[in-house]
């Protein structure tokens, strides 16, 4: 197969995943935060891990980083957060990707992949709740609100890593075997 024709695989499965990544942030459970932000319990998540999973680091960012940063946009409680979302959530599928594709594997390793959402997961942790605490001393709230946000977030994003790395995990295996019998799995491989 030629690469112009791996291209165009790679390029609609970056779409597939991103609409699949914008469609499952939908579902969601919104919890108020302190600072009058918001946080939500959500299966985004899981979507962004089987994105760097399936499609490897790069891709897998695009393709989380698109489909979250659209979600963003579309709703007016994170339209100004989506850059924030957008590279977050890129770093989120990359790091899951470089793991899981780490000596060859190419997201085919069970044990790696389990290490890999859980890298994953705690990259955008770090991320997120950094941000979360920055932003809440620029807009000038009291210490104490701000960690109270942060903690509560904390709790929010925790519970979504969670939920993120028990069904992303197995789910890879079974899209990954699915993709493998309809041979379209070597056509979204690196190379």
């Amino acid at each position: 197969m030629g690469n112009s024709q791996k291209s165009v695989y790679k390029i609609a499965a970056v779409g597939i995943f991103a609409a699949l990544v914008f469609v499952s942030n939908l579902i969601s459970i919104p919890i108020p935060v302190a600072i009058g932000d918001v946080s939500r319990i959500h299966l985004g998540n899981i979507f962004c891990l089987l994105s760097g999973f399936v499609l490897g680091p790069v891709g897998g960012g695009l393709a989380a980083g698109i489909g979250s940063a659209l979600y963003d946009v579309t709703n007016p409680a994170y339209i100004a957060s989506a850059p924030f979302t957008f590279v977050f959530k890129f770093l989120l599928a990359a790091v899951c990707g470089w793991v899981a594709y780490a000596r060859q594997q190419e997201g085919a390793n069970h044990k790696l992949n389990i290490c890999a959402a859980a890298a994953g997961s705690l990259a955008y942790m770090a991320l997120y709740l950094s941000k979360a605490f920055v932003q809440g001393l620029l807009i000038g709230s009291e210490l104490g609100a701000v960690l109270v946000a942060v903690a509560t977030k904390a709790a929010t994003s925790g519970i979504n890593a969670i939920i993120a790395v028990v069904i992303s995990v197995p789910l890879c295996a079974v899209v990954r075997a699915a993709l493998k019998r309809s041979h379209l799995l070597d056509k979204l491989q690196r190379g």
